[in-house]
């Protein structure tokens, strides 16, 4: 337990250099989305990409840059001749079903991971594949408001109180067999 609190000690100080990784991210130029879209180096990033036909929408919960809640609409766009699509965060509305009017274009915004239906377990167990990535679009598809825009911030280093959940537990442990040794101890002398 105690290597699990020092494994932890040290993947907080690797979780810091990655978040600060992603924060300098928000500083480089504008890049070109990659292709495929997989793989967390680019996230927080600036990049643009061609959206040529919108293949799909869909809806989940979200909320936007002035912090109001709502739902974003997450557009699937083909993006050449090949049948790569990417995904497209084009903003947020109040309510759900709207239908939005884009029909696609130039897009330019933050990367970010893209929604999947991997079931918490499923990932925790499994081997999860790396996650889709998308763009968070600075301008918002008409009569949708901006997307909140990714933040390094909101990726959470809790590693510390990781270390010390295990630390905890090693100190629990010492404290329950030091009980034991003086329970068996006196059952010993009252033989």
């Amino acid at each position: 337990m105690i290597g699990l609190g020092v494994w932890q000690l040290d993947r907080r100080a690797e979780k810091a250099a990655m978040i600060a990784r992603y924060a300098g991210n928000r500083a480089r130029p504008v890049m070109a989305f990659p292709n495929p879209p997989i793989g967390d180096e680019h996230l927080f990033r600036r990049a643009s990409a061609m959206c040529l036909e919108v293949v799909g929408w869909s809806e989940q919960a979200g909320r936007a840059e002035n912090g109001a809640k709502g739902w974003r609409h997450i557009a699937e766009c083909r993006t050449g001749i090949e049948a790569l699509t990417v995904k497209f965060d084009m903003g947020v509305s109040t309510a759900p079903g709207v239908a939005p009017v884009w029909k696609g274009g130039e897009v330019t915004g933050a990367i970010t991971h893209a929604p999947d239906a991997t079931p918490l377990l499923a990932g925790l167990f499994g081997k999860r594949p790396p996650r889709t990535l998308m763009l968070v679009a600075e301008k918002p598809a008409p009569g949708l408001a901006e997307s909140a825009r990714p933040d390094p911030s909101s990726v959470p280093n809790n590693h510390l109180a990781y270390a010390v959940q295990w630390f905890l537990f090693a100190l629990a442990a010492v404290v329950i067999y030091v009980l034991a040794l003086r329970w068996r101890g006196r059952k010993v002398k009252s033989e």
